[in-house]
C-alpha cells in the first residue's frame, strides 16, 4: 500500500507540473497583463481619420503604452470623397464608411474604446469628461491626450461627420436623393469642395440640371497659382456650370415650395432647387478651454503639435490651427505626433515640426477632368484624374481603418 504521504508528494508535484506549463503556455498572455498596470494611458479624442490613423501608429510602434479611443462614431467617414459621394451611385456606402473596431483587435488589452463625445478637459488634473449617449458622463485620467475631434459643416450638408455612422450614412442618402430630383442646384463656395462639387453634378447630368456656383472671390481656388485658377474655371463652364463671382450668398431659406431662396450680396434674389453650401468649417473644440483656442475654434498649437502652454495635450487635424484643413496636411501631422510621443515616453526630446514641403492640390471636376498643383507646379488634368479622380483615395480607407497602412 502507498502511504498517504507519497500521495501527497505526488499530488504536490502534479500540481506544481501542471501550473509551470500553464505559464509557459500562457506566459506571453500573462507578461502583457502583467505590463499593462505600469503602462502609460493616452487618450485619443476622435475616431476619424486623424485620429485613428495616430492611434494605430502609436500601438503599432511605441511600447508600453495604452491607447483609448473616444469617439461618437464606430466608423470611419472618408469625407474626401464627399463631392462625388453626394451625387446618387457615386459611391457604395462600403466605400466611404469603414468600421474601426475590428482593426484594434490585435492590441488587446492595449486598446479601449469609449463611445461618446468629449465635453469637458481638465489641463491641470489630467482628465477629460466624456458624455455617452445613455446620457452618462465617463471621467478618463491621462498621462498624454491627442485632440483630434474634427471639424463639421455648419449646415446639414455631409460633407463631415454628423455626429455617429448612422447619422452620416442617412443624412448622406438624403442628399442623394435630393441632387436627384433636383432640377435646379445652387453650390456656395469656390474652394476645392465647391469646385469639385460643382464639377461632379454637372459630369453626372450634363444640361439636364441648371448647375450653378456662386463665390465671393474673384476667382475660384483663391489659394492656388493663376493658371491653375483659369483652368478650373474653364473645364466647369465646359461641363455647362454658371459661375458667379464676386458675389456672396448672405441668406438662404427653405420656402414652403420646398425650394430655397438664396439672397445674394447684389441685393438679387436666387430660388433653386437645392443648395449646396460648401464653406463654413467649424471646429469641433466646444470642450477644449478658451485660453487654448483662437477667435475661430481653433486649437493653438506650438512649434511641437503641442496646445501651447502644455507638454501633455497634441492636437492633430482639422481641429488644429497650425495648416488648413486637408487630407496631406493631417497625414502629416498625425505622423510628426505619434513619434514625438514616442521619443518622449522614451526619454528623448520632441522634435519640431515644419509645415513646409510644398503646398499641393489636386481637384477634380468630375470623372475625367481636374486640376491641381505641387508648389508652383501646376498639375496637368490627367495627372489629376490618375492620381485622385478616379477614386478619391478610397482605396487607403480600409487599410487606415484595419491598421495594415502603418
Amino acid at each position: 500500500m502507498v502511504s498517504q504521504s507519497v500521495l501527497n508528494t505526488s499530488t504536490i508535484l502534479l500540481i506544481t507540473a501542471s501550473v509551470f506549463l500553464y505559464y509557459l503556455r500562457n506566459r506571453k498572455t500573462l507578461q502583457r497583463e502583467i505590463d499593462t498596470t505600469n503602462m502609460k494611458t493616452i487618450v485619443v479624442l476622435g475616431g476619424s481619420f486623424a485620429g485613428v490613423s495616430t492611434a494605430h501608429r502609436i500601438l503599432k510602434k511605441t511600447p508600453d503604452v495604452k491607447i483609448t479611443l473616444v469617439s461618437p462614431d464606430t466608423h470611419i467617414f472618408w469625407n474626401l470623397a464627399g463631392p462625388r459621394a453626394i451625387v446618387p451611385d457615386g459611391f457604395a456606402d462600403e466605400k466611404i464608411f469603414a468600421p474601426f473596431a475590428p482593426g484594434f483587435k490585435q492590441y488587446g488589452d492595449r486598446y479601449q474604446f469609449v463611445l461618446g463625445t468629449a465635453e469637458s478637459l481638465d489641463i491641470q488634473g489630467k482628465k477629460v469628461v466624456v458624455a455617452t449617449p445613455a446620457g452618462q458622463s465617463v471621467v478618463l485620467e491621462y498621462d498624454a491626450v491627442i485632440l483630434a475631434t474634427g471639424s463639421r459643416t455648419a449646415d446639414d450638408v455631409p460633407y463631415k461627420s454628423k455626429g455617429s455612422f448612422e447619422k452620416t450614412r442617412d443624412t448622406l442618402h438624403e442628399f442623394q436623393e435630393k441632387v436627384k430630383k433636383a432640377e435646379s442646384i445652387v453650390i456656395g463656395g469656390g474652394g476645392s469642395t465647391g469646385v469639385e462639387t460643382a464639377g461632379e453634378i454637372a459630369y453626372q447630368y450634363g444640361s439636364t440640371k441648371k448647375i450653378t456656383l456662386v463665390t465671393n472671390s474673384p476667382t475660384l481656388l483663391t489659394t492656388t497659382p493663376p493658371s491653375v485658377q483659369s483652368t478650373a474655371q474653364k473645364q466647369l463652364t465646359a461641363l455647362k456650370v454658371d459661375i458667379i463671382l464676386k458675389t456672396k450668398v448672405d441668406s438662404h431659406q427653405v420656402l414652403p415650395s420646398g425650394q430655397t431662396e438664396l439672397t445674394l450680396s447684389s441685393g438679387d434674389k436666387l430660388l433653386t432647387d437645392l443648395y449646396l453650401p460648401t464653406t463654413g468649417l467649424v471646429p469641433n473644440s466646444s470642450y477644449v478651454p478658451d485660453k487654448l483656442k483662437n477667435a475661430g475654434g481653433y486649437v493653438l498649437v506650438d512649434e511641437y503639435l503641442h496646445a501651447q502652454g502644455t507638454t501633455d495635450v497634441w492636437v492633430v487635424g482639422d481641429v488644429s490651427s497650425v495648416q488648413r484643413a486637408q487630407y496631406v496636411n493631417t497625414e502629416k501631422q498625425a505622423t510628426h505626433v505619434a513619434k514625438n510621443i514616442g521619443l518622449v515616453l522614451s526619454g528623448k526630446p520632441a522634435v519640431k515640426y515644419s509645415t513646409g514641403g510644398g503646398d499641393m492640390l489636386a481637384c477634380p471636376t468630375g470623372k475625367k477632368t481636374g486640376t491641381g498643383h505641387f508648389g508652383s507646379f501646376k498639375l496637368p488634368s490627367f495627372m489629376v484624374n490618375m492620381v485622385k479622380g478616379k477614386t478619391y483615395f478610397t482605396q487607403n480607407l480600409p487599410g487606415i481603418a484595419n491598421g495594415t497602412a502603418f
